[in-house]
């Protein structure tokens, strides 16, 4: 009775391992750019709002103003930025909410409302409302700054060049958005910070990165945006 001769074929480890990092990699990045986007959109609106604000106490103060328009730029940069990422991947971004918006959330734990619900003409006739506010937006802002030298260093983030080189100008630029918002501050007299702000800071902070970050990585039925946050803008 003739041998059978049994083939196997034997497949390398290293073939087979790389697969689940990949995967791992890409919803990571995913996730990341998604919250990323709703931010700077949220980021850039939102100075709008602030620059209504700032014109009426502040018109003496052109280089404060040119400041803040300059951070609103940059902030529609960067939104810009993410956007051509997800489109040159052939994708729309996680459809992610205000619960990921750093800047939302300090909003209403400091104001007690939303952005959108948020009276500028009340900000306007009271300079304590307004001190709150650039306040708010200069601790929000050196999060993101460190933030974001955390994430050059992420090996997921280096992996991927273009999202590596739209990081690298985000950190160029935060400097320039908590600076002239400290100076401000600095030229009146008043606080840089309260410790019930930078609590609420740190608290928002380790909420999204413990919390909302990993289940939002984890929950796999989270829709994409049907159309792009600034569609309709002029």
């Amino acid at each position: 009775m003739p041998k059978v001769i049994e083939s196997r074929v034997i497949e390398s480890p290293g073939f087979l391992r790389p697969k689940p990092a990949q995967r791992f990699r890409a919803r990571f990045l995913d996730v990341l750019a998604s919250i990323y986007i709703y931010n700077e959109h949220r980021g850039y609106t939102s100075l709008d709002r602030v620059l209504e604000a700032v014109r009426v106490p502040c018109p003496d103060n052109p280089a404060f103003i040119a400041a803040i328009e300059k951070h609103r730029a940059d902030e529609r940069k960067h939104y810009v930025m993410f956007r051509r990422w997800f489109e040159l991947q052939g994708r729309m971004p996680l459809a992610v909410d205000s619960t990921c918006g750093h800047i939302d959330r300090f909003i209403q734990k400091v104001f007690g409302c939303t952005i959108d619900e948020l009276d500028t003409q009340g900000v306007i006739a009271s300079p304590e409302a307004f001190e709150k506010l650039c306040r708010v937006i200069m601790l929000t802002e050196q999060r993101g700054m460190r933030q974001v030298e955390i994430l050059l260093e992420n090996r997921h983030v280096r992996s991927d060049k273009a999202l590596k080189r739209i990081f690298e100008v985000v950190e160029k630029d935060e400097p320039d958005h908590w600076m002239p918002y400290a100076a401000w501050l600095d030229s009146q007299g008043r606080e840089k910070a309260k410790w019930q702000e930078r609590w609420a800071d740190y608290w928002i902070h380790k909420s999204l990165m413990l919390v909302k970050l990993p289940s939002l990585f984890l929950r796999r039925s989270t829709p994409r945006m049907a159309a792009w946050p600034d569609a309709g803008e002029r």
